[in-house]
C-alpha cells in the first residue's frame, strides 16, 4: 500500500524493472508508490547494478530488528533527603512561609530568600544555592541578601576553605525584632502622652490620646517580659 513497507514482492519486481532497464519514476508508478521510496530502496541495497531482491528483504529484516524500540526506563523517582523528605515538600512549604512573610510588609524576593533559609537543616545556604533553589538570577539573591542583612535577620560567613559567602540565620533575630517593636510603642506612647499634655488632657482629644498612650506603654511592657522570659527557656 501507498506509504507502507516494501512487500518481498514489491522488491522482486523492482528487481526485475531495474533487470530491463527501467527507471525509478516508472518502477514507482507501477508499485504505486513515490518515486523517492524506490530510488532509497536501491540506493540502500547496493544500487541498481548489484540490487536483489532476496538480498534486500534479508537486509531490511536485520534493520528492522536493530530498531526495536528498547523499553525505556522509569524514570528516577526524585531525590529525597536524609530525613525522606522531597524536593517538592520543601519547594512548597518554603514558598507558603515566603507568601506570610511578604504580608508583613518584607520583599518578595527577601521573603523567598528567609523562607528557604529556614527550610534548611543548616540554617544556611550559599548563594549560588539560593539561585538554584530560587530560579532567579545572582543579582536578584544578592539584592535580597542586603535587605535582609541591613533589617538583621540573616548574617554573613565565608564559606570554609572556599571564597564563597554563606548566609545563615541569626537566630537571635526574633528576639531582637520584638524589642524594637516595643521601643518603637514607646516612643508613640510618649508622643500621645505629649499629645495630651498640650492639647489639654481634660479634653476628647486629650483623653482619647492618653489612653492610646497607657496602652501601648503595658503593651511594650509585656513584650519586653515575654520576650526576655522565652529566650531564656528556648537557650536552655
Amino acid at each position: 500500500m501507498p506509504g507502507g513497507r516494501l512487500s518481498q514482492e514489491d522488491r522482486r519486481l523492482i528487481a526485475a524493472g531495474l533487470s530491463r532497464g527501467r527507471g525509478y519514476a516508472d518502477i514507482a508508478r507501477q508499485l504505486n508508490r513515490p518515486t523517492s521510496t524506490v530510488s532509497r530502496e536501491v540506493t540502500r541495497n547496493g544500487g541498481p547494478v548489484r540490487y536483489r531482491a532476496e538480498v534486500a528483504q534479508a537486509a531490511t529484516a536485520v534493520r528492522s530488528r536493530r530498531r526495536v524500540p528498547r523499553p525505556k526506563l522509569a524514570e528516577k523517582p526524585s531525590g529525597v533527603d536524609e530525613y525522606g523528605r522531597s524536593p517538592v515538600l520543601l519547594d512548597g512549604f518554603s514558598s507558603e512561609f515566603a507568601e506570610l512573610f511578604a504580608q508583613t510588609g518584607m520583599p518578595k524576593m527577601a521573603s523567598a530568600v528567609l523562607a528557604r533559609l529556614y527550610a534548611a537543616d543548616s540554617g544556611s545556604l550559599t548563594a549560588a544555592e539560593l539561585v538554584t533553589h530560587l530560579r532567579v538570577s545572582p543579582a536578584t539573591v544578592s539584592a535580597a541578601v542586603g535587605y535582609l542583612e541591613e533589617q538583621a535577620l540573616i548574617r554573613r560567613d565565608r564559606d570554609q576553605g572556599t571564597r564563597r559567602d554563606r548566609y545563615f540565620i541569626d537566630e537571635s533575630a526574633w528576639y531582637r525584632t520584638t524589642l524594637a517593636g516595643a521601643r518603637n510603642n514607646e516612643r508613640l506612647a510618649a508622643k500621645a502622652r505629649d499629645g495630651a499634655d498640650a492639647l489639654g488632657s481634660a479634653t476628647p482629644a486629650g483623653v482619647r490620646l492618653l489612653g492610646m498612650s497607657e496602652y501601648l506603654q503595658r503593651v511594650g511592657l509585656d513584650m519586653v517580659r515575654s520576650a526576655e522570659r522565652w529566650r531564656a527557656q528556648l537557650a536552655q
